[in-house]
């Protein structure tokens, strides 16, 4: 069992070796308990350190699982009981331990554990969607993957965790594109609050969309459509003028999907928007090395639009 600082010393001196990832399938994902005989997991590119549990100050009128607020070098973040939210402890119960300072989304949260244990890699191939996910501490489980001792490890759906927390972002007036009628968009995202935002972006754009709810649901759906295309003697871009991926996906990651899109030469010209909860430099790193056109962090509906407007026009222009 890694203490606490050498996990801290682990998590941030191998941010740039773990760039290597890129396209291999593969994720690291830190693995920790609430005090029960389930075990969690987290994405590594999520953690930025772990620490003991610091003092946290008590104030009133804070979301349920929110214990209080930190103070870390210099900024004030709020600290939430990960027991609590997912139903399997009081709020206010589980003071002690350890404490996962993550930042995803553009932001930063203290999530309070019982205890952490190690960091692996797993395969995304192994990693499966959770069935029969209705409510409770499961409609926080973003995915399912198995120990090589026979383990079995959930992966916290951050985002939900996020917007059922503080609510989701709200998606202002956003002008819709000339003839957005005639423009498709392609988008696969493993979490549900992600499918929903995109879909109020796009809807208000005004173009038509389909979506996956994993990246090999996504791959297998695109050689459908480029191969229905190529037998109808048409281009592909005539069906799709933009496809939208994120990073973390069950069975096959953004990183791979775009790999493999761009080495389809059928899908030559149609542009690839990676938009992803990881929003630091090291995964902009990674989307570039396999070839994505853009870079768009969750969850800002503004920028989201912005950065798909000129590569819709643009595409629109090619067709």
């Amino acid at each position: 069992m890694l203490n606490l600082a050498q996990e801290e010393s682990a998590l941030l001196d191998s941010v740039v070796s773990r760039t290597q990832l890129a396209g291999s399938n593969c994720m690291e994902i830190l693995l920790f308990s609430l005090g029960t005989t389930e075990h969690f997991g987290i994405n590594v590119f999520k953690v930025r350190e772990v620490s003991k549990t610091p003092f946290i100050t008590r104030t009133p009128n804070m979301p349920t699982g929110v214990e209080g607020l930190i103070s870390l070098r210099g900024n004030v973040i709020p600290v939430l009981s990960l027991a609590g939210i997912l139903g399997v402890a009081q709020p206010g119960t589980l003071n002690e331990g350890a404490m996962m300072v993550t930042e995803y989304s553009k932001r930063t949260l203290g999530f309070l554990v019982e205890e952490v244990d190690r960091i692996i890699r797993v395969d995304w191939e192994k990693v499966r969607t959770p069935e029969n996910v209705s409510g409770g501490s499961h409609a926080y489980i973003t995915a399912i993957t198995e120990l090589p001792d026979g383990r079995l490890v959930s992966i916290l759906d951050v985002e939900s965790i996020l917007a059922n927390t503080f609510g989701d972002a709200v998606v202002g007036n956003i002008e819709p594109i000339g003839n957005g009628h005639e423009v498709n968009v392609f988008f696969v995202d493993d979490s549900s609050v992600a499918r929903r935002k995109i879909t109020e972006v796009l809807d208000k754009l005004g173009v038509r969309h389909k979506h996956a709810q994993n990246g090999l649901e996504a791959w297998t759906r695109l050689v459908s459509i480029a191969d229905h295309a190529e037998h109808a003697g048409r281009p592909v871009a005539e069906e799709i003028d933009l496809i939208m991926v994120d990073a973390e996906m069950p069975e096959m990651d953004g990183y791979v999907l775009t790999r493999n899109i761009k080495a389809d030469s059928r899908f030559g010209g149609i542009p690839v928007v990676m938009h992803s909860s990881l929003s630091s430099e090291a995964n902009r790193a990674m989307g570039k090395r396999v070839g994505v056109d853009a870079y768009v962090a969750k969850f800002d509906a503004d920028v989201l639009a912005e950065t798909l407007r000129p590569l819709l026009a643009r595409a629109r222009r090619a067709a």
